[in-house]
């Protein structure tokens, strides 16, 4: 018996979308070690074979979520229990491992506790990093990859707008992402707030110490126009410089050059570490001279500093260190934490609502006969074209895409109860979803799973 099969053969007369619950298995930060996860991590290139082993074992639905926090399978199936089981050894076999070997390491979720899981992870309460913005995006890629592989239906469409729309009321309603939690958000946050937008900054790494770079790296990503690492040795800085994809430059650690060579610097990332303090007073007046008293921030994160401490004394000059960015980031985690507590009762408040909706929302049955009309249309068309090699694939993506409007139209909780009536109504005289042949498709149905 396949993870889609119910133990009394299926003779029930309604559809497989309507009987679907739903799962959640694998390994999160929670559950199992960092090189595990990276182990188990799906590529692109997996997710053909991946849906194939799914697919063999009757689940037609499932969303695969790789990141580097989670290694999951999310999906819709009639038996859930069995479905999360077959999702784990579909995963270890992709990685080459026995099923036996990931389950100490793993997680199987079923109905309500799967449902706000998911919820959690599209709202970015089951990060490593609370909060964080990037999450919701991961979670969206994995569903339009589900669509182009054909493993997106009705069920799992409306859990995943469900999601987004959970995450979207945690994000406008909490104050979730407010506030920096990692040191490099924190120097980020200290330079806008002196400078404003990160595009429009220009910034040097002196040295190439780790935590230097990795601020570096996070200035890049924010969008600053300009970055060159100086070094007193030349190669030391163009290694960093070819990592980092930025300029570099050999200075010599006497005060007029150091100052030239920070001249065009807005903010300086200090890095050496070289035992001494380099940037003094002197130098700093010397540099505000040459930038004719535009400020400057000086993120010192060497151990032990490279700046002098009176330099934050100096009109113009601005200097933050490893404590200083580390007590921003204590009052982030502070406030994230907070807010999270208001986000997970909007996210159980929303699994609620889902689930308790899933049974008597109106147009679940319509969406159900949708999708099953479309199939049909696929199959005949398959049948016009001998199933050519490629015909049955192209099919069923473009089934999908064709689907995936109306069914997110159908499953959209903001609709009234009445604006949902005339939808599926609006549905019916588009289409022969009328309840004759309901009963046929329904009818077929059982007959294909006994």
């Amino acid at each position: 018996m396949t993870a889609g099969e119910h133990a009394d053969g299926g003779g029930a007369a309604s559809s497989r979308e309507s009987r679907s619950r739903f799962f959640a298995a694998g390994c999160t930060p929670r559950t199992a070690p960092t090189a595990l996860r990276e182990h188990l991590a799906v590529h692109d290139s997996s997710l053909p074979g991946l849906r194939q082993r799914l697919r063999a074992a009757g689940i037609d639905q499932a969303i695969v979520l790789s990141t580097c926090d989670r290694v999951e399978i999310v999906g819709a199936a009639a038996d859930p229990e069995a479905s999360a089981k077959v999702a784990l050894a579909a995963l270890a076999e992709t990685a080459g491992m026995r099923a036996d070997a990931l389950s100490p390491y793993a997680h199987a979720l079923v109905d309500g506790e799967a449902v706000r899981h998911l919820f959690g992870i599209a709202s970015s309460l089951e990060s490593v990093v609370i909060g964080e913005a990037q999450v919701l995006g991961q979670v969206k890629a994995a569903h339009r990859a589900a669509e182009e592989l054909g493993m997106s239906g009705t069920d799992v469409d409306s859990l995943m707008q469900s999601a987004y729309a959970a995450a979207k009321r945690v994000r406008s309603d909490t104050a979730i992402g407010e506030r920096p939690v990692t040191l490099a958000t924190s120097a980020l946050r200290v330079a806008r707030d002196l400078h404003g937008d990160a595009r429009g900054i220009q910034v040097a790494l002196l040295g190439t110490g780790e935590m230097g770079e990795v601020l570096a790296e996070r200035f890049i990503m924010a969008g600053a126009p300009r970055l060159t690492v100086l070094h007193p040795v030349a190669s030391r800085a163009e290694a960093v410089a070819r990592r980092l994809g930025c300029h570099h430059a050999a200075v010599d650690l006497d005060e007029a050059s150091l100052a030239a060579g920070l001249q065009a610097a807005d903010v300086i990332l200090c890095a050496l570490g070289s035992g001494s303090v380099i940037v003094r007073a002197p130098l700093v007046e010397a540099l505000l001279r040459l930038r004719r008293r535009r400020p400057v921030l000086l993120l010192d994160v060497a151990a032990p500093p490279d700046a002098d401490a009176a330099v934050a004394s100096m009109d113009g000059a601005f200097l933050s260190g490893l404590d200083d960015l580390d007590r921003v980031v204590t009052q982030g985690r502070a406030h994230r934490e907070e807010a999270a507590r208001a986000a997970w009762r909007i996210v159980d408040e929303a699994a609620t609502s889902f689930l308790a909706g899933r049974s008597d929302r109106p147009g679940h049955a319509a969406a159900a006969r949708l999708q099953r009309h479309f199939e049909e249309v696929r199959a005949r068309l398959l049948a016009d074209l001998g199933r050519a090699a490629g015909a049955e694939e192209a099919t069923r993506v473009l089934v999908g895409r064709l689907l995936h409007a109306p069914l997110s139209a159908l499953g959209d909780r903001t609709l009234s109860q009445a604006q949902a009536q005339q939808l599926v109504a609006a549905l019916r005289r588009l289409f022969p979803l009328d309840d004759a042949q309901a009963a046929e498709g329904d009818a077929r149905d059982a007959q294909r799973e006994r």
